[in-house]
């Protein structure tokens, strides 16, 4: 059974954004890339996807695993200190 993450992103300091990302990630020793509009953020779990923020809307999967959803929450809440962000859920939670 999945468990999915669904977001919708507008930001207006990408640079900024990324590199709050890319701060978090060195400290918790996640794998950090930035792409063409897109920031990959991969825990060390395997069997959870890694989150790929991007403009607009997008989704990952995390299987309800622990840690690593409620900290996929937490980076992408934060973003809304560059823009705004929508999150929801399977589940219908909603912010």
């Amino acid at each position: 059974m999945g468990y999915t993450l669904y977001y919708h992103i507008r930001l207006k300091e990408p640079e900024k954004a990324a590199r709050f990302i890319e701060r978090v990630c060195k400290g918790l020793r996640w794998e950090f890339n930035s792409r063409e509009g897109e920031i990959i953020v991969s825990p060390p779990e395997e069997k959870v996807e890694p989150l790929v923020i991007k403009e607009g809307k997008g989704f990952t999967k995390t299987y309800k695993k622990e840690p690593y959803t409620s900290i996929y929450l937490l980076l992408l809440l934060s973003l809304s200190a560059f823009g705004s962000v929508e999150v929801s859920d399977d589940e219908g939670f909603v912010l």
